[in-house]
Order: C-alpha cells, then structure tokens, then sequence
C-alpha cells in the first residue's frame, strides 16, 4: 500500500511563504501523477496543482503566480511553495498519488494564515 506523509503546515502571517513536502512509499513514484489539494472549515475539497510525471505543472487560479509544485524524485516527495499567503488559504492541506489510475491520499497538514 502506497503511504503519504505531509509535513511543514503551520501558522504563518499575511504575506509570509510556507513550504509543504510531502513524502511517498512505493518505487514507481517517478511515474506517478502528483497533486495538491486544499479544505477550509465548512467547504468541499479543492484542487490547488498539479504535475505530472514529465514534470508540467498546473495551478488553480486563486494561487497561480503565488504557489509553486515541485517534485524530487530521488526522495520521493513533491512539495508546495505558498508565497504571499492570505487568510483566505487557511485550510488542511493534502497531498494525492496517482499511480496505475489508482489514488492515494495523505491525512493533510493545517496551513493558518493569520495576523
């Protein structure tokens, strides 16, 4: 079974940057679709990116040109760069594989961006 750890939520003020990683089991991570996803208090869970195993990445429009998706997959893990961060990304944070049309989801991290 595929296991994913998310790690490096917190809280952190208006406009300040926070880095999420997020570590995965398995040997077949260089081939797996990778993605970010978000849910605040009281709403359904959205798409925040997305990057592919080739590495093209995508964004939803509220964080594009302020986030950033990587992977490394020497680690196996993909991160999230959140720069100029608003209260309004208050959220938990999850990670999802794909891998053979099959998706893994990790347990989240809490992001609270509040003065």
């Amino acid at each position: 079974q595929v296991q994913l750890v998310e790690s490096g939520g917190g809280l952190v003020q208006p406009g300040g940057s926070l880095r999420l990683s997020c570590a995965a089991s398995g040997s077949s991570f260089s081939i797996s679709a990778l993605g970010w996803y978000r849910q605040a208090p009281g709403k359904q869970r959205e798409l925040v990116a997305t990057i592919t195993w080739g590495g093209d990445a995508t964004y939803a429009d509220f964080v594009k040109g302020r986030f950033t998706i990587s992977r490394e997959n020497a680690k196996n893990t993909v991160y999230l760069e959140m720069n100029s961060l608003r209260p309004e990304d208050t959220a938990v944070y999850y990670c999802r594989l794909t891998r053979y049309a099959i998706d893994y989801w990790g347990q989240g991290t809490q992001v609270t961006v509040s003065s």
